[in-house]
């Protein structure tokens, strides 16, 4: 499995911090660790992605407050990591993959 970034605090100034130069798989996990979401953004909309997870009600993922982030070369293998990650770990709020 690809190395993920140390998980860091889930807030504006450290999603301001993440590279956008490339398709990302995220990790949204609360205080104690556990993973509540996995979820990827294509290149040049990391930032914005995660920020929606903030701002929009809709998108917003209760307990949050913590991220790690693994850069991939393109939106396929960021799919395929994804896929992988939510069938081992099984996320709180990835329930259409389940």
């Amino acid at each position: 499995m690809p190395k993920f970034t140390k998980a860091t605090k889930f807030n504006k100034t450290n999603i301001d911090k993440i590279p956008d130069d490339k398709s990302i798989v995220y990790r949204l996990r609360n205080q104690a660790g556990k993973e509540l979401y996995t979820g990827i953004a294509k290149r040049y909309r990391g930032k914005e992605r995660l920020l929606e997870h903030i701002n929009l009600k809709s998108e917003r993922i209760k307990g949050a407050v913590k991220v790690k982030v693994l850069q991939v070369p393109n939106i396929e293998k960021a799919e395929k990591i994804e896929k992988k990650l939510i069938e081992q770990l099984r996320p709180k709020f990835n329930i259409q993959n389940r």
